[in-house]
């Protein structure tokens, strides 16, 4: 008997591709994953969770593994001035019932949510160089001579995507201006610092981030200073622990406490795109940030890739060989007036923690109501949305 699921080919094995595979697999289609790097895993920094995502995870039976793995961060979370004076409260939970927010290492989330996938899924070591679609199919060529067919071709392999120009017109990534220092540390090295907390200090310039992971094991900092010159993006360029404890010198004394204790550190410079016009061709699509790179100054990255990964599924579910493309167009549809609205609120949130507003009070008016920002941000279900687009798929 001819198998007559749909074929989707993820290229993309990070956060995005992973999840969007197990979103798939939960609707019984046909996926294989294919990664250019030799092995699966992430450059040992944290993700933090928001409950728009968390509900995602729970939908694919992940919830317990976040629980195990991830360390819950609780009310006590707080935006503070650089000297360690609290300006708001960080609204994490609610009465209504939102899930909670998690700090997770990236690590730790990529194996979760590969080990979940079938042995077959993923295939590592395979860099795409370029796809072909047709009206029966797509065709997915990589560096190592091998290729794929499927009938849907999903693109989540990053800001710097490979298959981006098949879709849009080529752009440049968008330089902030800024730089991030970032790394875990034993917790037993910080023995009083929380482990239920999301911390964020405000300077002029700059603000630093920590929050727990790995179960309350690691504390994962981020360390946000202007740059002097546009530097190349990546994850893993070492830093000096010394510069970035002279950029964070006279703050907090628990953060000067913190930073005495880093003896590694990994920089990298931040980098978004403006809002694309359009994801989609035919029978490929753009997910997470090869979609929509954003600034991570609302946490969002992994999290709307997500929530990008189950209304693809969701929507998907409705199509069949004939109407991909109209399935794919819809997924755009619903999802790109949102995420460029949070690419532009990450942006504007930047500039607010950096404090480019010279009156302070007026500053710490903007964050304490930026409460009910976050509020919609978290409260948004992508599913019933999804399953309302899919209406009109087939």
């Amino acid at each position: 008997m001819t198998d007559k699921r749909l074929r989707v080919l993820v290229i993309g094995g990070g956060i995005g591709g992973l999840f969007a595979a197990n979103a798939l697999v939960a609707r019984g289609f046909q996926v294989s994953v294919y990664e250019q790097a030799p092995n699966l895993g992430e450059i040992g920094a944290g993700v933090f969770l928001t409950p728009n995502s968390v509900r995602q995870l729970q939908r694919v039976n992940l919830g317990p593994a976040v629980e195990k793995f991830g360390a819950r961060v609780g009310s006590g979370s707080r935006y503070l001035r650089d000297n360690g004076e609290p300006i708001a409260p960080v609204q994490v939970t609610d009465s209504a019932g939102w899930n909670a927010t998690f700090g997770m290492h990236r690590a730790d989330l990529v194996d979760i949510l590969a080990t979940a996938l079938p042995n077959d899924v993923v295939h590592t070591g395979h860099r795409c160089t370029a796809c072909e679609q047709d009206d029966d199919g797509a065709r997915v060529s990589f560096a190592n001579g091998a290729t794929a067919e499927g009938d849907v071709v999903i693109a989540a392999d990053g800001i710097h995507s490979v298959l981006r120009h098949e879709v849009t017109p080529p752009s440049h990534p968008v330089f902030s201006g800024s730089v991030v220092y970032r790394g875990v540390l034993p917790r037993d090295r910080i023995p009083d610092w929380p482990t239920d907390c999301w911390l964020m200090w405000l300077g002029r310039g700059k603000h630093f981030l920590t929050f727990p992971v790995r179960a309350g094991q690691l504390i994962n900092y981020v360390g946000f200073v202007p740059a002097d010159a546009e530097m190349k993006e990546s994850w893993s360029l070492p830093g000096d622990p010394d510069v970035l404890r002279r950029e964070f010198a006279g703050w907090d004394p628990r953060i000067e406490s913190l930073l005495g204790q880093v003896s590694a550190t990994f920089r990298w410079a931040l980098y978004d795109r403006e809002p694309l016009a359009t994801w989609t061709r035919g029978r490929l699509s753009l997910l997470g940030d090869a979609a929509h790179p954003m600034l991570p100054h609302l946490g969002q990255g992994a999290n709307q890739a997500m929530e990008d990964g189950m209304a693809l599924a969701t929507i998907l579910a409705r199509a069949d060989r004939a109407t991909v493309a109209t399935a794919l167009l819809a997924y755009e549809g619903l999802r790109r007036e949102r995420v460029a609205a949070i690419q532009r609120g990450a942006r504007e949130s930047g500039l607010r923690y950096d404090s480019a507003n010279p009156d302070l009070a007026v500053r710490d008016a903007q964050i304490a109501a930026h409460a009910a920002f976050r509020r919609r941000l978290y409260d948004h279900d992508v599913v019933p949305d999804a399953e309302a687009a899919a209406l009109g798929v087939g």
